[in-house]
C-alpha cells in the first residue's frame, strides 16, 4: 500500500454552529446527506463539523494525490462524499457520483474523525 494523498481539516464548533444557526441558509441540506444528517447525533453540531471536516480533509488529500494535473473536476457536491458509519461507530467514506467516477476504483480512502472541546478535526489518506 502507497500513500497516494493526505488530507487534515479543523472545524471550530461554535462557529460551524452560527452557520448551522443561520435559517436562511442552505448549507445544511446542500452540504449533507440525509442519512449523514440523521446520524450526527446525539450531538449535531459537533457531529456534522466532523463530517464537514472530513469532506474538506478528501478533497485536500485528493488534491494532493493529482498534484502537477488540474483538478479532475471544476466543482464538486459535497453530498457525493458521504461519511458513514458501521455497527461498531466506525467512520467511513463512500463516494458517489461524479467524485466517485471521477476518483474511480485505483485508491482506497482512510478516514479519522474526532471532536474534543471546541473543534472537530478529520484525517484522510488516499492510498493505492
Amino acid at each position: 500500500m502507497t500513500v497516494r494523498g493526505l488530507g487534515l481539516d479543523l472545524v471550530d464548533v461554535e462557529g460551524f454552529a452560527q452557520q448551522l444557526a443561520d435559517p436562511a441558509s442552505g448549507f445544511v441540506d446542500g452540504t449533507f446527506t440525509v442519512a449523514e444528517q440523521r446520524d450526527a447525533t446525539p450531538d449535531r453540531v459537533r457531529g456534522l463539523a466532523a463530517r464537514f471536516a472530513a469532506k474538506e480533509a478528501f478533497i485536500k488529500a485528493w488534491s494532493s494525490s493529482r498534484a502537477g494535473r488540474p483538478p479532475a473536476l471544476r466543482r464538486v457536491d459535497l453530498r457525493e462524499i458521504e461519511v458513514r458509519r458501521d455497527a461498531y461507530g466506525r467512520p467511513s467514506l463512500s463516494l458517489h457520483g461524479e467524485v466517485a467516477a471521477a476518483v474511480g476504483d485505483d485508491l482506497a480512502v482512510h478516514v479519522s474523525l474526532s471532536h474534543d472541546g471546541g473543534v472537530a478535526t478529520a484525517v484522510v489518506t488516499l492510498s493505492a
